[in-house]
């Protein structure tokens, strides 16, 4: 286990820079396009937010913001990226097949799209790994 949340395998610098790009992106469009709102708006969200297996709105938003906000940035950085993968592809779960469960795939308007865009970018950063570029990669160094 501590080696497949903690390895850095041997990555072609392409495959590194791919690696840079998609962590960057998808860390930061989660943190300041979908989780930054709710974290400035908490008190006004707190209420209205889906209940989340039965543990409250406010909790279920909570942890909606810890994910978003501060797991994408960690992704973002390449620090602990694996790990704070985990909330965030949970996250996406929820988002695809609780809250937008009922929304159509493709729409213009409310659909499950995003949340499964994310997803997928999120199961292929965790299996390929942070990257050369990734603050993970110099601490092991």
């Amino acid at each position: 286990m501590k080696k497949l949340l903690f390895s850095n395998s041997t990555h072609t610098l392409q495959a590194s820079i791919s690696i840079l790009v998609m962590r960057l992106v998808f860390g930061l469009f989660m943190a300041v396009g979908h989780g930054w709102g709710k974290l400035v708006n908490f008190g006004d969200r707190a209420d209205g937010f889906m209940d989340f297996m039965g543990l409250g709105s406010t909790v279920s938003l909570g942890l909606a913001v810890f994910a978003e906000v501060f797991c994408a940035t960690l992704v973002a950085l390449g620090l602990f990226t694996r790990a704070a993968l985990i909330p965030l592809m949970v996250t996406m779960c929820v988002a695809a097949f609780i809250a937008h469960g009922a929304d159509p795939l493709f729409a213009s308007g409310r659909s499950k799209e995003p949340a499964l865009m994310f997803l997928a970018a999120y199961v292929a950063i965790f299996v390929a790994g942070p990257g050369k570029f990734s603050l993970d990669s110099l601490i092991r160094k």
